[in-house]
């Protein structure tokens, strides 16, 4: 599987997006790099440039980082000191072919490419993704649990909210190290895997009864669902760390005026691990590229 020939621009990011970097440079792929003029490291074959040197007609992809761009159309990276634009007028200078690709929108993002009509993927709209990200989310929130209390998991009461692709692996994780996990969900599907995974299943209409003796709750749905009614049933030393994408699903407010600890911890796989984040990112982004790129090699044919 390799992508000679094929012209991506990687614009801004973090420390993931150099395992995305070298992944593309092992395919032999010609890389323009935005938003890297403070990165010491040099990457054969690839060349970083200014947004406004960046040969667009030519460009076969864009690679944003996790979060794509800012409201304000800017994309932010930790190697430069200054956010790079990213406009309707820079995207519209691309072929028609170019796809952009992100972990995740954001209202401008979407309207960008509406207007443009270019092609969007959002990696983390995806299910390999999302799963292989549980990972690093789980072990990050274990580091989170015991930096922020005073007693072990292992006999512990957690509560975990929603059995999507991250509650599954958290529900999992914990009890695995010996916690006494109970999770909480709607679907009557979800409910019963629950029960074949050899945990507490309880529906979430009954949250406020089931939080009243738990130590930790950890909660993964993007919903308000942590209540002020809700928390003011939890024991005072209960931990709440919330993964859902930001505000979470937590009355923050609440929490603090009755002093019980809630963190908004979203995005771990990036603090955490991130060149496993990176890696992840870089080896699915890989194959849906060659994907791309073999179709267009098709049709030349």
């Amino acid at each position: 599987m390799m992508l000679t020939g094929m012209h991506v621009a990687i614009i801004g990011g973090d420390a993931r997006q150099l395992e995305v970097i070298r992944k593309l440079v092992e395919l032999d792929a010609k890389l323009s790099l935005v938003g890297f003029d403070q990165l010491a490291h040099h990457f054969t074959g690839a060349v970083k440039l200014p947004i406004d040197e960046v040969d667009f007609p030519d460009l076969d992809a864009i690679i944003l980082p996790v979060h794509g761009t800012t409201l304000d159309g800017k994309v932010n990276s930790v190697f430069a000191q200054e956010p790079i634009p990213f406009t309707e007028e820079i995207v519209k200078r691309t072929a028609q072919r170019c796809t952009i690709y992100s972990g995740i929108s954001n209202s401008y993002l979407d309207e960008l490419v509406r207007k443009t009509e270019r092609k969007h993927v959002q990696l983390f709209a995806r299910d390999d993704v999302a799963i292989y990200n549980s990972i690093p989310t789980a072990e990050g929130t274990v580091m989170m649990v015991i930096q922020h209390t005073d007693f072990t998991i292992h006999g512990s009461r957690v509560a975990v909210l929603g059995l999507g692709r991250v509650g599954m692996t958290v529900a999992r994780t914990f009890a695995a190290l010996g916690a006494k996990v109970k999770v909480g969900a709607r679907r009557s599907e979800h409910l019963a895997r629950i029960t074949e995974m050899g945990l507490v299943p309880f529906h979430l209409n009954d949250l406020e009864k089931e939080v009243r003796d738990i130590d930790v709750c950890i909660n993964t749905i993007p919903h308000l669902i942590v209540t002020a009614s809700v928390i003011a049933k939890m024991p005072a030393h209960t931990l709440i760390i919330d993964l859902a994408s930001k505000p979470g699903g937590t009355d923050f407010r609440y929490a603090e005026k009755r002093g019980v600890k809630a963190i908004l911890a979203p995005g771990l796989p990036g603090i955490v691990a991130p060149k496993t984040a990176g890696q992840i990112i870089a080896n699915v982004l890989a194959q849906l590229l060659y994907e791309d790129w073999q179709k267009r090699e098709e049709n030349k044919r």
